[in-house]
């Protein structure tokens, strides 16, 4: 017996749909990103939250409505906004909001920002943070966050079932 060999036409369906699944697989990468910088001419805390359009996309039409355009609809972007500094907090080592402020909000090339700021503590030992945007709607999803501008940068990953993330500054006061 001889083994069949896959025509042309065969491989081509194999190739296409595994350059399918592996698209499918891209799009399902849930991350986000926020920076939270220590600006040294302001003296402010500046949040700099980055999601992938194509995630808030999706979100806003499961969380709000089918309808919901975060492309084009001013109202959807503020919604979305809110919704991400709603489950956003930044606390000092003691536990006491920070009362961070929404700048505003925007959508650049492939993402979503939304802006947040505060002033900074006179001295302040490390902080606390809860970064919860978007992982209440998907558990796969990881919020990374990079604390810039007091020392070497600082990384914290919120994944799974982790809620509150703590870095210190080791004596480093702004």
């Amino acid at each position: 017996m001889t083994k069949a060999l896959l025509k042309p036409f065969q491989w081509g369906l194999l190739a296409l749909l595994l350059s399918v699944c592996q698209l499918a697989q891209a799009h399902q990468i849930k991350a986000a990103i926020t920076t939270v910088l220590f600006n040294p001419h302001t003296k402010n805390i500046e949040v700099m939250h980055r999601f992938n359009l194509h995630d808030a996309e999706h979100a806003v039409k499961a969380l709000f409505d089918k309808q919901a355009d975060i492309l084009d609809d001013p109202q959807t972007q503020q919604q979305f906004a809110r919704y991400v500094v709603q489950r956003f907090n930044l606390l000092d080592a003691q536990g006491e909001s920070l009362g961070l402020k929404t700048v505003g909000y925007e959508t650049e090339g492939k993402f979503f920002w939304v802006y947040q700021e505060t002033e900074q503590p006179p001295a302040l030992e490390g902080l606390q943070v809860r970064h919860d945007a978007l992982r209440d709607l998907w558990p796969s999803q990881v919020n990374t966050l990079n604390v810039e501008g007091v020392g070497d940068i600082k990384t914290l990953t919120f994944a799974g079932s982790t809620t509150l993330l703590e870095v210190g500054f080791g004596g480093q006061h702004h």
